[in-house]
């Protein structure tokens, strides 16, 4: 049997059979045990039922995407059975639930190591529950495939010692069942068997969406609202949590565009301010947006994609939102749009994001998506004390206050309400520089290239285009948000190949980082763009501001890319 230094498990299954709760269980386990973790979930849009999917990639190296390979398949019901039986891979191993589930007959894939296991009839027979089903089968692919079954011990204590050690010692149970029938009753095949790491105690484990509301807090958000959305409700779940013990303010909204009028009028009162929402939030929220634009209101907004348009697939993965964040707003509006690209972006980018608002005074938005926003992955523990905190520079001198003054550098002295001869209007009407409204045509030019002008360093303060170029390299493949991982991680596939390529990876969405991206366009004939997105939307964008025509791979199934469809399509083109 050979040690993997990288193993993938993929747990399937209806929703409501825990299927959610076993992937979190080995992803814990694997992180306490010192391996880099990285997950990816998948579940229907309805409350109980339909197919879900819980996938964990773990690794003593660092790991960069979900992987192209599943090597572990872990199946409760027949459905799940269907879905994934068609992409075992040669090699592979399938876990599933026989005798006593719905599966009737036993499964022979050839060339797939495969095991059956009575998980159902386990769980009612001798368990006398049918609800702890997926704790047998974690015991199981444990047993099987050499998980740290203490650490998953102490994960399931961690989590339900609250809910009473009757609750503990029924999961402990049902996973020592799963580990004796694997010893009783069958005969290791496969050759999957999983390394252990050394344990960091400065590591956590986070998803995507709760690291945005971590960023948030330590960029210092004193005030939240949002309406619920999938799949961005977690950063208000957490959120809502975290943010009363610093003595800040969340409220829930009756709609979305109420949340960011919330957020504009407390921003206008001087605290930092945010909302999380998606597609269809956004597109609601476009006027006011333009509104918090012309006032120069610093705000932030967390949209975390889902697959569109309309309510479109509400727990799918999309990168389609780019061209409504971008573009979205009557009017010419100057914005901010930044993307991360994995966990620890969803943090120190969030961060960033405040630092963009507070300083230039405007709307940023973060563009996450449903695949970042449900995974969770291991990082090291942030260190407040280490970044860069931005806060407005707020005026107390009444004296010839001109909340929008002409300046040098296009950033005009903000106050508070309140403070004595610095009261000032601020309202969606073109205004001068008192801010009383204000319609001539010299004014109205002056006032707009000002908002835009402003950002004429923004490269400067957030340079966060990072070029991994090679020398002689023809192809130049261009990639953004969560798809950087997979697309870093075909980079070096490709390489070891022999093949030459370079890569972009833009943080900086809009306005486009024209320094990096120039230099990067100039030195390469051939550029690629993946996304996953029906118009190829960045590649769209990257043509009409710079005239050059990348080759656009588009996908849009509401599943990510993998690592070797990206380098399938390297080779194609070059």
């Amino acid at each position: 049997m050979t040690k993997r230094n990288d193993l993938v498990i993929r747990f399937g299954g209806e929703g409501g059979e825990g299927i959610i709760s076993a992937g979190d269980m080995v992803t814990q386990a694997a992180a306490r045990s010192g391996l880099e973790v990285l997950t990816f979930k998948t579940f229907p849009a309805e409350i109980r039922g339909g197919y879900a999917m819980y996938q964990v990639r773990f690794s003593k190296d660092t790991v960069l995407c979900e992987g192209s390979v599943i090597d572990v398949t872990c199946v409760f019901n027949k459905e799940a059975l269907d879905v994934n039986i068609g992409g075992l891979a040669e090699g592979s191993a399938l876990v599933y639930d026989y005798p006593g589930g719905e599966i009737k007959e036993e499964v022979n894939v050839p060339g797939v190591f495969c095991y059956a296991v009575p998980m159902s009839k386990i769980a009612k027979d001798d368990l006398g529950t049918y609800r702890s089903k997926n704790m047998v089968a974690l015991g199981a692919v444990a047993e099987l495939f050499d998980l740290p079954i203490n650490s998953i011990k102490e994960t399931i204590e961690a989590k339900f010692l609250k809910k009473g050690q009757e609750v503990v010692d029924i999961n402990f149970k049902a996973i020592d069942a799963g580990i004796a029938h694997v010893k009783e009753n069958l005969t290791k095949k496969d050759p999957y068997s999983m390394v252990s790491g050394t344990r960091k105690e400065d590591t956590i484990v986070i998803s995507g969406n709760d690291a945005i509301g971590l960023g948030a807090l330590l960029a210092g958000v004193e005030f939240f609202s949002a309406y619920p959305i999938t799949p961005a409700t977690e950063v208000a779940y957490f959120l809502a949590k975290h943010l009363p013990r610093k003595n800040g303010n969340l409220v829930q909204a009756e709609d979305e565009i109420a949340s960011i009028a919330n957020i504009i009028g407390a921003s206008f009162g001087g605290a930092k301010s945010m909302t999380a929402t998606s597609g269809p939030g956004l597109s609601l929220m476009q006027e006011l947006i333009g509104m918090a634009s012309m006032s120069e209101v610093p705000i932030v907004i967390a949209d975390v994609q889902r697959g569109g348009p309309s309510t479109g697939l509400p727990t799918k993965h999309e990168q389609s939102d780019l061209l409504l964040a971008a573009l979205g707003c009557h009017g010419d509006a100057s914005k901010v749009v930044i993307s991360p690209e994995g966990i620890e972006d969803c943090v120190y980018l969030t961060v960033e994001a405040f630092n963009v608002a507070e300083k230039y005074q405007l709307p940023v938005m973060v563009l996450s998506d449903g695949s970042l926003g449900f995974r969770t992955a291991s990082m090291k523990r942030p260190d407040p004390s280490t970044l860069r905190i931005v806060n407005r520079d707020i005026t107390t001198n009444g004296e010839n206050f001109l909340r929008y003054k002409l300046t040098e550098s296009n950033i005009s002295p903000m106050s508070l309400p309140g403070t004595e001869g610095c009261a000032y209007i601020s309202t969606g009407l073109e205004h001068s520089e008192s801010s009383a409204p204000k319609y001539t045509s010299d004014n109205h030019v002056a006032m707009i290239d000002k908002r835009f002008n402003k950002l004429d360093d923004l490269e400067d303060f957030f340079p966060e285009t990072e070029a991994d170029c090679e020398e002689g390299a023809e192809l130049g493949i261009i990639s953004w948000g969560s798809t950087i991982g997979v697309v870093r991680e075909a980079v070096n596939m490709v390489r070891a190949e022999g093949i030459k390529v370079s890569s972009l990876y833009p943080k900086l969405i809009w306005p486009l980082p024209r320094k990096a991206l120039d230099k990067f366009l100039d030195a390469h004939p051939k550029i690629l763009i993946p996304e996953v997105n029906k118009q190829g939307q960045l590649a769209k964008v990257i043509q009409g501001e710079t005239g050059v025509k990348p080759i656009s791979y588009a996908i849009y199934g509401g599943m990510p890319f993998t690592p070797a469809m990206i380098a399938d399509k390297i080779k194609e083109v070059v």
